[in-house]
Order: C-alpha cells, then structure tokens, then sequence
C-alpha cells in the first residue's frame, strides 16, 4: 500500500507540471515542435503516413513528446495540436492536452512523439468534447505506415481514428486504459483569448502568425497525397 502511494505521488508529481498553465510563448513552441515532428516523420524513408491516408485525413493532431511514466502506477500525459481540413485549407490549431493512468507490472519510462490521423471531424469534436478514452470509447487503432502501404486493413478499415508514434527511450508493461484527450483551455486562451476550440476547428478563427508553418507543413503533404 505505501508503495502505490508514493508510485502514485511520484506520477503525479510528474504529471502536474506539464498540465501548468500555458502562455503564447509555450504555445508558439508547441506549434514549432509538432512541425518538426510531422515533418520529420513524414521524411523518413518508406515509414511515413501513407498517401491515401493524408487524403482522407479530416483532422491531424500531433502531440510532440508524449511522456509515459510507470512505478507500479503507469501514466500517460503530454500536451500537443489538433486541426482540422476546410477544402485545401487546414484551420488554425487548437491546443490539446492528452492524460491517462494505469495500474499493472510496469516499470520504465518512454517519451513518444504521437500523431492522430481523424477520419471526420466530428471524430475529433467527440474526443475533446467528451473526455473519452482511445480506444475503449472512441474506435482508434495503428495506422499502416509506409508511402504505399494500403490502407485496407480490418483495423484501418473500421476506424475512426489512426495513430502514429515515434518512441525513445524504453517502457515495459501493459496499460489497461487509453488516454484521455481535451482540450487545453490555457493553452488556447493564451494564443486566441475568448474563441472556443469548436470556432476554431471549424474555421471561423484566422490562423496566427506563430502557427502558419505547421498549416504549411500539412498543406505541402495534403496537397502531394491527393496529385
């Protein structure tokens, strides 16, 4: 028992700073580390997203270095972007917090850069209006990697949402829930004040300065998926 205490003091401890308060300053540095990471994941060779999904992508959410953390009580949390396609245009990108926990054999720890690849946008306003969970509430699965690999697979098929990851470091164990994604309203606040995160995604909010690098970014690998 007081070892589930202090595993579960220690995961908090850990948890609580990366869910502080965001400024305009963290946010413009959110934005610049999920370009970075979509752009390299989309350059390496043979293992980017395929094609065909970035086509039928509605919303891409990409949470830069999503830490897991485990001491007989696991945890998942990690801050990050979501945004969603308007015709050839993307929205200005909300900021989304991602969180989870689990009891289980786990000892480790695991920092992984995470992107979601959204069959419909309302697949995104469900999770971030709901606080349901991947995978046990919203029907989320791996999504095949590789420029050509088809995306006709059971899993890919019938999912609403596909993820990515990019791992460092190592974990061992097993999580029994899936994570909790919402939105991050000091994050959003801080870069478009009153707007809500449904305005935003549904393109009624011009895209700030800070943030039109990472719409490019996806404008350059949309618009090479559906030549």
């Amino acid at each position: 028992m007081k070892f589930r205490t202090f595993a579960a003091a220690l995961t908090l401890a850990l948890v609580v700073p990366v869910f502080a308060s965001s400024n305009r300053d963290d946010d413009a540095g959110r934005v610049r580390h999920a370009n970075q990471v979509f752009r390299e994941v989309m350059q390496t060779p043979d293992k980017g997203i395929p094609q065909e999904i970035l086509e039928g992508a509605q919303c891409v959410a990409i949470v830069p270095s999503e830490k897991n953390f485990a001491l007989g009580f696991g945890g998942t949390y990690g801050k990050g972007v979501a945004t969603c396609r308007h015709g050839n245009t993307w929205s200005a990108p909300v900021f989304i917090q991602v969180g989870g926990g689990s009891w289980g054999l786990q000892l480790g720890g695991q920092s992984t850069d995470v992107i979601m690849i959204f069959r419909t946008r309302e697949g995104l306003e469900h999770l971030l209006g709901n606080k349901v969970r991947l995978g046990a509430d919203a029907n989320a699965a791996a999504g095949p990697v590789g420029r050509q690999a088809t995306a006709a697979t059971d899993a890919s098929m019938h999912a609403e949402i596909l993820t990515y990851s990019r791992s460092r470091g190592a974990f061992a164990g097993i999580s029994l829930n899936g994570d909790v994604v919402q939105p991050d309203k000091s994050g959003n606040r801080a870069m478009y004040g009153r707007h809500s995160w449904k305005s935003i995604l549904a393109g009624d909010v011009a895209a700030p300065a800070a943030t039109r690098s990472l719409l490019r970014t996806l404008d350059r690998y949309s618009a090479t998926a559906s030549k």
